[in-house]
């Protein structure tokens, strides 16, 4: 049995090398996670089987037993993120709709002037990761839901502590975001996903209903990461930025390459075997979890040919950054649409890097993420 010991530096300082030898060892691989390790998949066609089978199941939800939540706010903890089976596919049906790849092209035009202003308000040392990559996707999904503006600041400060998981602040959190979750419904606007989601309110309670509107506004903010991994990787590769401004019709392939390459999951959300399962040879008994290493997978020489050179042309669309199956991330198209406009915006800027984002990694063997991006404008 080949194993991927998490808590080794040199596997957080280089998961793609360490998923690369583990991939090379097997299919199924133990992942060393103290309190709680779990089986990995390596190998693209593999990771998709396992994503559409039944066996495999979230059973589980983050949110849920969050210390110093008062009383009465665990009903709108159980996410659609953390369901199977019937309740998850009514739910995403009903969302669905707002999340098509044609809704997210016709929301570009509101995705522009948020990453203008946000750019146009830099401070004299600007962090990109702070000043930019974060508060753009949770502005731009609060104007697709429909949260008032007054409580856009509020929300942005609920997702950084709900994206660090930040148990202590979670409690003191969770009110607010399901009270301004309460406050959207009950405004019962006409347009955008919201009125939406409120005209199907037949098909879904009122707790299903606001519990919706707050994951899809938190869950929103996953672009943020892939936008400062993008900068941290294009802005070393002076050829590519060159391509990208002379072509920019070359940018939504570069954004399917850059989630391939360095996109900020590196497993996906665990599953557990419903059954007893001989997985590739591997017993992985009921209850045991399962996930797929993102990280070894992207970078399958069955799936990718030449997988360790970064090509944005490349046509990288089959990669499972984004999963695969039932819980294929909803906002996909969406995250494609803010990371084109971010890049675009910065393209025409001259921006240089202050500090190597090698310095700036996240200890965190679950994301690659950078902790922040340092620039310098016009220079």
């Amino acid at each position: 049995m080949y194993e991927v010991d998490l808590t080794n530096p040199d596997v957080i300082r280089d998961p793609f090398t360490a998923y690369r030898r583990a991939r090379e060892a097997a299919p199924v691989v133990r992942l060393n996670i103290p309190g709680m390790p779990m089986w990995a998949l390596t190998r693209h066609a593999d990771a998709r089987a396992v994503l559409t089978d039944p066996r495999f199941a979230i059973t589980s939800s983050s949110f849920v037993g969050i210390p110093g939540v008062p009383e009465g706010y665990d009903a709108y903890l159980h996410t659609m993120s953390e369901l199977d089976g019937p309740d998850h596919l009514r739910l995403r049906r009903l969302a669905a709709p707002a999340f098509t790849a044609r809704r997210a092209q016709d929301f570009r035009p509101s995705v522009e002037p948020i990453a203008e202003k946000l750019l146009a308000t830099l401070p004299s040392e600007p962090d990109l990761l702070r000043d930019f990559a974060k508060p753009l996707p949770m502005h731009v999904i609060c104007e697709l839901v429909g949260i008032p503006a007054a409580e856009r600041a509020a929300w942005v400060e609920w997702g950084a502590i709900v994206a660090a998981f930040d148990a202590p602040r979670l409690g003191e959190a969770v009110p607010g975001i399901i009270e301004s979750a309460r406050s959207a419904v009950a405004a019962r606007p006409e347009t955008g996903l919201l009125a939406d989601l409120v005209r199907a309110e037949d098909r879904l309670t009122d707790t299903e209903l606001v519990t919706l509107v707050w994951h899809v506004v938190l869950a929103g903010q996953t672009p943020a990461n892939l936008i400062a991994n993008a900068v941290a990787e294009l802005w070393t590769r002076p050829d590519v930025l060159a391509a990208l401004r002379a072509d920019p019709s070359l940018l939504p392939g570069a954004v399917d390459e850059l989630m391939r390459w360095c996109g900020p999951q590196l497993l996906t959300v665990p599953r557990s075997a419903t059954e007893d399962v001989d997985l590739l040879g591997t017993t992985v008994k009921a209850g045991e979890p399962v996930t797929v290493a993102i990280a070894a997978v992207n970078r399958d020489p069955e799936a990718f040919p030449d997988p360790d050179r970064f090509d944005i042309t490349r046509g990288a669309a089959t990669h499972l950054g984004f999963g695969h199956g039932p819980h294929f991330c909803l906002g996909a198209a969406h995250a494609r649409v803010q990371t084109e406009v971010a890049l675009s915006a910065l393209l025409v800027r001259d921006l240089t890097l202050a500090v190597d984002p090698a310095e700036l990694r996240a200890p965190d063997p679950g994301t690659w993420r950078l902790t922040a991006l340092p620039v310098r404008v016009g220079e």
